[in-house]
């Protein structure tokens, strides 16, 4: 059966960056999941079993120039059924999990999404602080972020925990759910609507799975209920995948992650905090530290009630450890970059 590539997100976008490798009679798919030694593809022959060509995988120099869940690929169909894939097509936007303190290390957790769904629930994993670093990470990642408010149905206090995500959003749409009644769940779809490829990011145990389900109108991926003693997950997802959701688009399921660093977040953390970023502008000094110096006027906003001192403490904050991971990263491609000591040969007697 012959599927249309726009079903996975194809658009003109790609078709652009495909033409070197058309030229060369390679067909596009896309990443669906991601095995040890071989991918499942989404193509217009249907499912395909892919594996790496021998020059891609050897002349790739970092684990980002392999192909991840929701790229686009140029494969060449091999006799027995399955696939070669010869490159990765250039992507659009990726959310990267970063190795702290390592210089070019990372893993694309999920390729050329649209949307960036950071997910966080009605409970005990509510934190407003950790909210902040995930929106900076989606922004970063180069996709549209949306926040859903999961588990709705188990908290009395819901109007106030939507309150309190939507200060931190800004201008970000929060979305408030819940996969056991279905609130929300239609508002999720039409934010997937015309083929857009949604990413689930967030912690543990927020329902980012349990939604997903909700959204396929099947069971497919495994689920687990949080710890009774303090809400935590537990990591049901071990795996990203890339599943077409009925109505249209794709969504990919992402392990939960405890938290984001501030290497991560990058300079979408300078998006998280558009409101303070614009009030800094205004301030007398361009090193201004947002503190008691004169003509601050971040400090004039917070003592006006126009911005909390949380949110102004939150963001120096993680300037501040951005800043500390900048220095780190700096000195440790100093340290590799630098020549080495050559050793001299004294005579005896000189």
């Amino acid at each position: 059966m012959k599927h249309a590539l726009g079903e996975f997100g194809w658009n003109d976008w790609f078709t652009a960056r495909f033409e070197p490798f058309a030229a060369l009679g390679l067909r596009p798919a896309r990443v669906a999941i991601e095995h040890r030694s071989h991918y499942e593809l989404y193509s217009e022959a249907g499912p395909v079993s892919a594996v790496l060509a021998g020059k891609l995988r050897y002349s790739a120099i970092a684990r980002t120039d392999l192909p991840a869940v929701g790229d686009w690929v140029a494969a060449a169909p091999r006799p027995e059924g399955e696939a070669t894939i010869h490159g990765v097509v250039p992507r659009r936007s990726a959310f990267v999990r970063r190795a702290a303190g390592h210089v070019g290390q990372g893993q694309v957790a999920a390729a050329n999404i649209d949307v960036a769904f950071v997910v966080t629930s009605c409970n005990a994993e509510f934190n407003p602080r950790r909210l902040e670093r995930y929106l900076g990470a989606a922004w970063e990642s180069g996709a549209e972020p949306v926040v859903l408010l999961t588990k709705a149905d188990l908290a009395a206090n819901v109007a106030d925990l939507a309150a309190a995500a939507r200060a931190v959003a800004g201008s970000v749409p929060v979305i408030v759910v819940s996969a056991l009644t279905e609130l929300g769940v239609e508002a999720v779809r039409t934010v997937l609507a015309g083929g857009r490829t949604g990413a689930m990011l967030g912690s543990s145990g927020v329902g980012k799975s349990t939604l997903i389900n909700r959204l396929l109108g099947e069971e497919r991926l495994a689920t687990a209920s949080v710890r009774d003693s303090d809400d935590k997950g537990r990591h049901t997802t071990t795996r990203r995948e890339l599943v077409p959701v009925p109505g249209g688009g794709l969504l990919i399921d992402t392990p939960g992650m405890r938290q984001i660093e501030p290497h991560e977040s990058g300079e979408g953390m300078l998006r998280a905090f558009a409101d303070v970023q614009a009030l800094a502008l205004e301030c007398s000094f361009a090193d201004c530290r947002h503190g008691p110096e004169p003509g601050c006027a971040v400090t004039a906003a917070v003592a006006d009630g126009r911005l909390t001192v949380v949110r102004r403490d939150a963001f120096q904050r993680l300037t501040a450890e951005q800043a500390h991971e900048h220095r780190k990263v700096d000195q440790r491609a100093g340290v590799a970059t630098k020549p080495p000591r050559k050793h001299v040969t004294r005579k005896r007697g000189s």
